[in-house]
């Protein structure tokens, strides 16, 4: 499995990732994560919300380089235990580098002076105003100079997450490669996983979350309901999803959202 070193960049075609996606189908998450720290070094980050998924991979990648980089977006609306979880996790994996972003406050300052704070209950596309300002903008920013990034995603999460490969070209941001260590693992597993290793989970779930988000977004599942039911609730047949995995093909947002960036920057943006 080879690659193509470009100024001290690592790309990959659609022909090789595909190759090399084949090769790791079958292939255990540790040994995915050996393969891409392996090929990418510096220019690859863990990005995780601090769920069980994000976590199993910290874990493993810690094991194998402890300065590992992390990235995680605090969106200004994350539940207190969140914030407490991300602390307690800093103190577990002491030489990993933590890098926390934040939205840009003019940009929340616009939005919010225009639609209110909660505007994500008036409709779909305000939601994904919401998202794209609070959380996909800053996480673009953060893997700007990176060739790959790791994700938790799991195939058995949501329809739009079904077919994903362990490696894939991310072509919704720049083409950088995207790395689903836990493709084929279920809950299950990762739960097994975070048992043996002693890792802490994060206490909102406990009381019911099986998806974590921001505060006013999340909440608790029923007997019986998906995982991700407990996000944006009050939508009906919407996407869920806030943009940062796969494109939102509702439509309907793009014009408001660019209004708030050209209001925020002076149309520089």
């Amino acid at each position: 499995m080879s690659a193509t070193q470009t100024d001290d960049r690592v790309v990959l075609d659609d022909l090789e990732i595909g190759e090399i996606a084949n090769e790791l189908d079958d292939q255990e998450p540790e040994d995915v994560i050996d393969w891409a720290l392996d090929t990418f070094g510096d220019r690859l980050a863990i990005v995780t919300s601090f769920q069980a998924d994000g976590l199993a991979i910290l874990d493993m990648a810690y094991e194998v380089k402890p300065d590992v980089r992390v990235i995680t977006v605090d969106t200004g609306r994350l539940p207190q235990e969140t914030l407490d979880y991300i602390e307690q996790m800093q103190a577990r994996y002491p030489l990993a580098r933590f890098d926390i972003e934040h939205p840009d406050e003019r940009e929340v300052e616009a939005m919010v002076d225009r639609h209110g704070l909660d505007l994500f209950r008036e409709s779909v596309p305000m939601r994904l105003v919401c998202c794209q300002i609070r959380k996909v903008r800053p996480l673009l920013n953060a893997l700007e100079g990176l060739d790959a990034w790791f994700t938790g995603l799991r195939r058995d999460q949501w329809a739009s997450r079904a077919a994903i490969r362990k490696v894939e070209l991310d072509h919704d941001h720049d083409g950088i490669v995207k790395v689903n260590p836990l493709a084929d693992w279920s809950a299950d597993d990762v739960a097994e996983y975070l048992e043996e290793r002693e890792v802490p989970l994060h206490p909102l779930y406990a009381q019911g979350f099986t998806s974590l988000g921001c505060a006013p977004c999340t909440r608790p599942i029923q007997q019986g309901e998906d995982d991700r039911a407990g996000r944006w609730w009050w939508e009906t047949n919407a996407p869920k999803e806030c943009g940062m995995h796969c494109p939102i093909e509702t439509g309907g947002f793009e014009h408001e959202f660019h209004a708030i960036l050209g209001e925020a920057h002076g149309d520089d943006d």
